[in-house]
């Protein structure tokens, strides 16, 4: 596996347009997909990446308590699902399944909706406020595998708490760190 870090995303930046597919109902997942949220956290994650295994737990966990609380959660998968067959359609649909993610999860075939958030690892989160504008970029907490420090959201949940209190973003704002998107 091979660590990479987020590059930095400016505060404010427009919620990318999108039209991807539910890797389990096969459905067009949209930015209006989430109108009136107060909060959208979009996560890039793939099945295979031990950070995405290692912090899958606590993001169910977190997504559970948000979700009520009008956040929606969406996961992207863009790798590149010929080299990588794990991380393919029907691959993702068993995960989510498995786990029983309480949001969609769509596959970015074309790599072209990765390339537009400018991400690059998995995971990475990004989250919108409910004019979909970038309040948060980075990193879901300081944990990872082996590194022995719990597993509890703490950067993710400061940042949704932030947004749906009406303050300001958390700083500073922590990479994402990860495994790199495996590109085409």
């Amino acid at each position: 596996m091979a660590l990479t870090s987020s590059e930095t995303r400016a505060a404010g930046t427009p919620l990318p347009q999108f039209a991807l597919p539910d890797v389990v109902s096969g459905g067009m997942v949209t930015p209006s997909t989430f109108a009136g949220s107060k909060a959208l956290v979009i996560i890039f994650l793939c099945r295979h990446c031990p950070y995405v295994v290692h912090i899958l737990p606590a993001l169910l966990e977190i997504a559970g308590l948000y979700i009520p609380r009008k956040v929606s959660f969406a996961g992207i998968s863009a790798n590149d699902a010929a080299k990588y067959p794990d991380d393919a359609p029907d691959k993702l649909k068993e995960m989510v399944l498995e786990r029983n993610f309480p949001f969609p999860v769509v596959h970015d075939g074309s790599q072209a909706t990765a390339r537009a958030f400018h991400a690059v690892c998995t995971p990475e989160f990004f989250v919108y406020d409910g004019g979909h504008r970038l309040f948060y970029h980075g990193r879901m907490d300081a944990s990872t595998p082996g590194n022995q420090v719990p597993c509890t959201g703490s950067d993710l949940r400061g940042a949704l708490d932030a947004v749906l209190a009406g303050e300001p973003a958390p700083s500073p704002q922590h990479p994402g760190m990860g495994c790199s998107i495996k590109w085409k």
